[in-house]
């Protein structure tokens, strides 16, 4: 069940002429594309499932802000009473399993009253309108919604279970699973140190699906990541099955659902489902050191240290590359009095950027030697 505030309060557009719609005398457009009288009718004893969409206007553009098509799960919400005249649990409540409408609602009154904003988002209108487009799939009792999510998570359990095996017999995995179900596969043997609980374990790693599908893996930053094993870290198979391994060695961990994400699987913060339940989560590990404690700190102490040498010889040296960057490029400014050289290329006829104001802007970070470390252009929004 996903709350009602998290579903709703996104970024939500103005939508155009009401052309075709019917009012109630709460002010609720509506228009029906296919009405079942004769079926279910979403009142407050029920769960509803449906197919929504939603859009409205953003400078100018009609936008759909939200598609649950697009997000690899059901969009289920409990009926709840209207929170004012007019509002979506109205539109919700005039339907029955089967029907497809559309509802145009006041985005200010939405923002503020049922997503509990503090204020209606930069950009929307508090008099614009939003259009929800809905299809009702499913109209439950709370008793019926249990049943049913329950045969789905048992077919999903089986389905994984089936797909393990293939995924085994598929790469001729040969090696006994440890009593838990989970199969280390040894891809490179080694000699070191075996994993003692409370060692620090630095590790190279990547995460995938027997679908092949990767979700993550370190390699792609060339950034290893340090463990201390014995605290839980990813998954219990991957905790598990990395305590089987010695510096130095690689090896895959086929970690079954119930020992990975299991009923619950994983979703990114927007919903999308990364991991679906019960699934089986391929790792592929490569031990680079196993170090104790008090080996591990007096490390990260050094290397505190260098870094620390690092960005003071840095500092040192930033007064004369920033005089000859501005050498370099013909640059005459004289710094402010906390050393920050303005350059102005285009001078602006506008309003002036004040403390307090809000400002719209596009703009890139670039660093000396001209690498760009960010940029607002760079990012989808």
């Amino acid at each position: 069940m996903i709350p009602v505030t998290l579903i709703f309060a996104l970024l939500i557009t103005s939508c155009g002429k009401h052309s075709g719609y019917k009012k109630t005398d709460t002010g609720l457009y509506y228009k029906f594309f296919t009405q079942n009288k004769d079926s279910v009718k979403a009142d407050t004893t029920r769960i509803a499932t449906l197919s929504i969409t939603y859009r409205t206007t953003v400078k100018g553009k009609d936008s759909v802000l939200f598609n649950s098509n697009e997000k690899n799960m059901p969009f289920e919400i409990k009926v709840a009473k209207p929170m004012y005249p007019g509002d979506i649990f109205e539109a919700i409540g005039m339907m029955h399993k089967g029907d497809s409408a559309s509802f145009i609602l006041n985005a200010g009154q939405f923002f503020t009253k049922t997503a509990q904003a503090p204020r209606v988002p930069e950009g929307i209108d508090s008099t614009a309108d939003m259009i929800f487009n809905i299809r009702m799939l499913k109209v439950q009792t709370m008793d019926e919604y249990n049943i049913d999510k329950a045969n789905a998570l048992a077919k999903k359990k089986d389905d994984a279970a089936k797909d393990l095996q293939e995924y085994l017999k598929k790469n001729n995995v040969t090696v006994a699973p440890s009593a838990t179900g989970v199969y280390v596969i040894q891809l490179k043997p080694a000699t070191g140190r075996a994993i003692q609980k409370g060692d620090f374990v630095k590790i190279h790693f990547g995460v995938s699906l027997t679908n092949g599908k990767k979700l993550f893996s370190t390699h792609d930053n060339d950034a290893p990541m340090t463990v201390e094993y014995g605290q839980p870290f990813d998954t219990k198979g991957f905790d598990e099955a990395l305590g089987s391994l010695k510096e130095g060695e690689t090896a895959r961990f086929v970690v079954p659902g119930e020992m990975a994400f299991g009923e619950r699987g994983r979703r990114s913060m927007s919903g999308e489902e990364l991991v679906a339940p019960y699934a089986t989560v391929i790792y592929d590990v490569e031990v680079m050191d196993v170090s104790t404690k008090a080996e591990h700190e007096k490390q990260k102490a050094a290397e505190d240290a260098a870094k620390k040498k690092a960005a003071e010889t840095a500092k040192a040296s930033e007064p004369s590359l920033i005089q000859k960057y501005l050498a370099d490029n013909k640059i005459t400014a004289k710094p402010t009095a906390s050393g920050l050289y303005y350059i102005e290329k285009v001078k602006g006829k506008g309003k002036k950027a004040e403390n307090g104001k809000k400002v719209q802007m596009n703009y890139t970070g670039r660093l000396l030697d001209g690498t760009k470390f960010d940029s607002n252009l760079d990012h989808t929004l």
